[in-house]
């Protein structure tokens, strides 16, 4: 028998650590160098595992309201950090910094998602469509419309792994690499692609889990919602107070 390993608790810390390094290469670092390429695929398996876990809170929390209005307060606070850390040109161009944001709007619009599917007082169509509207307003967002869909069915598929896996693989295939192949090419010199694959690195995480949450604290509860905003600010700083970037550049430079 498969022997599980992590909490909940344990797994989302390590996604978040992942994470961090993930978008630390992706400011600090050329995205064609190696390093880059090795942190964004290990990266890649962070938004999965959010997802997995946001739906997992759908069927855990006492109070659904509560759990999407504190989420929709840590999308409205990640904002302005989530700009300022990978896109501080949007501020010169006036409204266009509108036009991404972080991934937490997408989670809080997949729990939304799941929510509506879920309710069977609303007729089918219309759910559908309040689906693709979730969707729709998730359209710049990091991880986008993909994260909504994949809240849903982990959602939808709860307790079943296997469907679970399949629901993620195909929505990930299609939706995921599918487009930034067919504009970027696998191996773009500049923008290689072929890091994506790193999503299907979160099924054998998620598979190790043990469907308990872990030690239950104020901290716990809030520091998974506290380091995300907190992280880009911190990178943000790095990138514009310090000369760390250009110390890197010159450091991959010597090496190549």
């Amino acid at each position: 028998m498969e022997k599980k390993l992590f909490t909940a608790n344990q797994l989302k810390m390590l996604a978040l650590v992942l994470m961090f390094f993930d978008h630390f290469v992706s400011v600090f670092l050329p995205h064609n160098e190696i390093a880059n390429l090795v942190f964004r695929v290990l990266g890649r398996t962070a938004a999965p595992v959010f997802c997995f876990f946001i739906a997992q809170g759908f069927y855990y929390t006492s109070d659904l309201k509560k759990y999407i209005t504190r989420l929709l307060i840590f999308a409205a606070i990640s904002h302005i950090p989530y700009i300022l850390a990978f896109y501080p040109g949007y501020f010169v161009l006036g409204l266009d910094f509108i036009k991404a944001t972080s991934v937490i709007w997408p989670l809080t619009m997949g729990l939304i998602a799941l929510a509506v599917i879920k309710n069977e007082k609303i007729h089918i169509i219309l759910r559908i469509a309040l689906v693709g509207a979730c969707c729709v307003v998730s359209y710049t967002a990091n991880w986008n419309y993909i994260a909504v869909l994949w809240v849903v069915f982990f959602g939808l598929f709860h307790g079943n792994f296997v469907r679970q896996s399949l629901a993620f693989c195909i929505i990930g295939f299609f939706y995921l690499l599918i487009q930034p192949f067919r504009l970027y090419g696998i191996f773009h010199p500049i923008y290689p692609q072929w890091f994506q694959l790193g999503i299907f690195l979160a099924l054998p995480l998620l598979a190790l889990y043990t469907g308990k949450q872990g030690k239950k604290s104020k901290f716990n509860a809030w520091f998974f919602y506290v380091f995300y905003p907190a992280h880009l600010v911190l990178l943000f700083l790095l990138n514009h107070l310090t000369p760390l970037k250009d110390i890197l550049t010159e450091i991959i430079g010597k090496v190549n």
